[in-house]
């Protein structure tokens, strides 16, 4: 029977009640055009190139999934007004809604039925699978410092993973690309091969399976060197650290971001504030709010969770308070970090301050990681000293020189950890550039910087300085 045209109601003049709920979500015509469905089909089936290419295993990007722009603005206000909820532990770090499966909002109403129905059917004829009706949706937002780490996406019964990207103007420098990873002859993640940026309303699908290992990037993935995110490296970085409780990590930075830091740090928008006392410390402070942008990113970094996640992974300590313990629960309360000051002048990067005798347990069950740091100027004549106003505790110490090539140990500036009310030298860290050095000290190590005698420029030909830096951390389990 031919429907009628619904009309305005003769009384207000107003259009009926399914009228007014807007449009209808619909997918690209060009995906239902019977050539490029062959294409998709033909390619994925012999998992070679079709557009965008399907290595490093089976995967599609299509830009402009939905054929109309303002459904899926509209779309995106919609998500924005749900709930999240804050998802954290050793492999990922975003905010996800609820299950969207029973949303009554219209645009998300609409999204879900073009999933559920010609979407999964149009899948359903490219990839040549019979896909059930039970689709999992929700939606995700990602922010600064958020992170999804190597997985594989395999649960029973999953066959084909996808994300819809509603994201503004959005550049590589930006983080949060789709990296896929190559992997070995033991179905193991290697290195990653391809990187799919977010692009608004774009959809991503691929196909999962044993070697689908994939990652959201984050802040790490741009400023760390690549060599210190592989597993396997990881592995072979803690095995050493667990036998010496120390380590140095050369070149940790990526080169370019290391260059803006360093030539950041050398000029005169910060404001350094000496440190006193002189029968206890002399040396220059950063004030914080005077740091450039770069260089306020890397202390974000350095302070960031998904860096106590690698951390933990380079060191097998449980610094994040998630790490180590698959049965505790995952973290709901989504706090913010703030910023107070120890006893040393150091800044605290965490929602609650750890007090120095509370045990390990007690520590994680109180929420979010704990680290304080600095970072510090070292110029001729600075120095800190051994006093008995210093908290003795556990603790994993980080420095991250800069500015420092060329430098030679008889010039002083370097760490010295002691044994408490001994004279014997444990431990000795020198200044080198672009260092990570670890290491992990129990409540009767003390450590000292000693007094630099250096007033010449000349001996840093490279740098063309009298002073060297240091992000300085403090990270606790």
């Amino acid at each position: 029977m031919p429907a009628k045209k619904r009309q305005n109601d003769p009384a207000t003049g107003k259009k009926n009640k399914k009228e007014k709920r807007g449009e209808l979500a619909v997918i690209n015509s060009d995906l239902r055009d019977e050539a490029v469905q062959k294409g998709m089909r033909d390619a994925w089936q012999s998992k070679e190139s079709y557009t965008n290419g399907m290595l490093p295993f089976p995967h599609c990007q299509i830009t402009h999934f939905l054929q109309s722009e303002s459904f899926v603005e509209g779309l995106q206000a919609e998500l924005l007004q749900l709930n999240f909820n804050s998802k954290s532990n050793d492999l990922y770090k975003f905010q996800q809604s609820d299950d969207l499966r029973e949303r009554k909002e219209h645009h998300i109403s609409q999204i879900r039925s073009v999933v559920f129905g010609e979407f999964r059917v149009w899948l359903s004829e490219v990839l040549q699978v019979d896909l059930e009706a039970t689709v999992d949706i929700s939606c995700a937002k990602y922010e600064h410092t958020d992170v999804l780490l190597c997985h594989d996406d395999e649960l029973e019964g999953r066959r084909v993973a996808f994300i819809l990207y509603l994201v503004p103007p959005w550049e590589v420098n930006d983080g949060g690309t789709l990296d896929l990873f190559s992997t070995n002859e033991h179905c193991q993640p290697v290195s990653v091969v391809k990187s799919l940026l977010p692009c608004w309303n774009s959809l991503v699908f691929f196909e999962v399976s044993p070697v689908s290992f994939h990652q959201v990037e984050s802040l790490l993935f741009e400023w760390v060197n690549e060599m210190y995110l592989d597993p396997r490296y990881q592995a072979r970085v803690q095995q050493e650290f667990e036998e010496s409780s120390e380590i140095c990590l050369p070149s940790f930075l990526q080169e370019e971001k290391l260059r803006q830091v360093r030539s950041a740090l050398q000029s005169s928008e910060i404001q350094w504030e000496r440190k006193g006392p002189p029968n206890k410390r002399c040396y220059g402070c950063a004030n914080m709010q005077s740091l450039p942008s770069c260089v306020q990113e890397c202390w974000e970094l350095l302070s960031s969770e998904s860096f106590f996640i690698l951390l933990s992974n380079l060191t097998g300590l449980c610094l994040h308070y998630l790490c180590g313990d698959e049965d505790e629960s995952e973290n709901e309360d989504g706090k913010n970090e703030t910023e107070n000051r120890d006893g040393e002048g150091n800044t605290q990067a965490s929602a609650s301050n750890t007090d120095a005798d509370t045990s390990t347990t007690e520590k994680k069950d109180k929420g979010p990681p704990t680290c304080v740091g600095e970072l510090r100027r070292w110029m001729h004549g600075d120095y800190t000293l051994l006093h008995d106003s210093v908290k003795r505790e556990y603790a994993l110490d980080l420095q991250l020189h800069m500015g420092c090539a060329g430098w030679k140990s008889e010039f002083g500036g370097f760490t010295s950890y002691i044994a408490h009310d001994e004279d014997e030298e444990l431990l000795t860290v020198y200044p080198e550039d672009n260092s990570l050095a670890l290491v992990y000290r129990d409540k009767d190590t003390l450590k000292f910087i000693k007094h630099i005698n250096n007033s010449s420029s000349s001996h840093l030909s490279s740098q063309n300085t009298s002073a060297f830096y240091d992000f300085s951390f403090n990270y606790y389990e």
